[in-house]
């Protein structure tokens, strides 16, 4: 069977848009592959983190993937740190990777900033473990969203120098999963961001532990304009707020953002943002209240996350043992 791997970092409250773009999406793939769903730790080490709210939002990840019905049974869930092996391979496979690689990487030119030359090697080289977290597992897919399709690649460019560099063939090319239709979810205050976890508006973004009464808040303050909603898709152009509360009432339907705006054709946003409370509700409140009960009985997550932790190791550490072997380094 096809094997995917992903992972969400711990850093924050999780939102809708990690719940429509990917973890909505992941609870499908379990009857179709073997997944391993992490959540990455040591990623979120490469900018700096409280750790006692880091070891808290690695709890409340792995209660939203199991709330959204992530299947804890059939699907490993493991938090990274748990699994040496990880940091392990990301040297062995750092020592094939060219400098020039990593120089190409956006991601660490749009965190680092203007203070590039102050920051951490482990943001630098977060595409190298993120690719070690794939190929540790000889992963056939990950599911990507456009944010991390460049790290996607060079995961498989680093596979195909392995491969090359000692003439075996170690490591599958991962394949990106791409979902036919996966939303794109926009700040509730500004139609051209993305929701973020890093906003600084808490209305901006509705949360997957939001209870029922905020979702509805933050809907109702939703930014809109005077118009009412247009007739036809064309409609939508220079209008972001409208496209976006669109959009996201589509996906939570189920249905195409082109028959979400002939239900609400030439309606006012309050008509919108009443069906769109009901399902936002209906689904991530009932997440966030499934959330909360799991976090109640923090022992009953951790017991996930151990036993998780050894099934991955049971898969993890002889891929890495065999990769030091064929790497030369004596195995006594």
């Amino acid at each position: 069977m096809n094997r995917i791997f992903s992972g969400v970092q711990p850093t924050g409250n999780l939102h809708l848009g990690n719940y429509l773009g990917a973890i909505r999406n992941w609870v499908a793939l379990q009857k179709d592959y073997e997944c391993i769903f992490c959540i990455v730790d040591l990623h979120a080490l490469t900018l700096p983190q409280d750790p006692d709210a880091l070891r808290r939002h690695t709890r409340e990840v792995a209660a939203a993937y199991i709330a959204s019905g992530i299947d804890e049974k059939r699907t490993i869930i493991f938090n990274q740190s748990m699994v040496g092996a990880h940091a392990e391979l990301a040297w062995l496979l750092s020592c094939l990777t060219p400098i020039g690689w990593l120089n190409r990487m956006t991601q660490f030119k749009e965190k680092a900033g203007k203070e590039r030359d102050m920051a951490g090697l482990g943001l630098y080289a977060y595409p190298v473990l993120m690719a070690a977290d794939i190929l540790l597992y000889k992963a056939t897919h990950v599911p990507v969203g456009e944010d991390q399709k460049q790290h996607l690649e060079l995961s498989r460019d680093i596979a195909g120098a392995f491969n090359r560099h000692y003439g075996r063939d170690t490591f599958p090319l991962p394949e990106p999963q791409i979902f036919a239709a996966s939303a794109r979810v926009m700040s509730l205050r500004d139609g051209r961001r993305k929701m973020s976890k890093s906003d600084a508006s808490d209305y901006s973004r509705i949360n997957l532990s939001d209870d029922p009464e905020l979702i509805a808040l933050k809907i109702r303050r939703a930014k809109t304009d005077p118009e009412r909603l247009p007739e036809s898709p064309e409609g939508l152009e220079g209008r972001p707020e409208a496209e976006n509360l669109i959009g996201i009432y589509s996906a939570l339907a189920g249905i195409s953002p082109e028959e979400g705006l002939k239900r609400f054709a030439g309606e006012n946003f309050s008509v919108l943002k009443e069906a769109l409370s009901e399902l936002a509700i209906a689904q991530v409140g009932r997440v966030g209240g499934q959330m909360r009960r799991l976090l109640a009985e923090p022992g009953h997550i951790d017991g996930v996350l151990k036993e998780g932790a050894q099934r991955a190791a049971a898969i993890a550490f002889p891929i890495l043992e065999d990769v030091k072997e064929i790497c030369g380094l004596l195995r006594l």
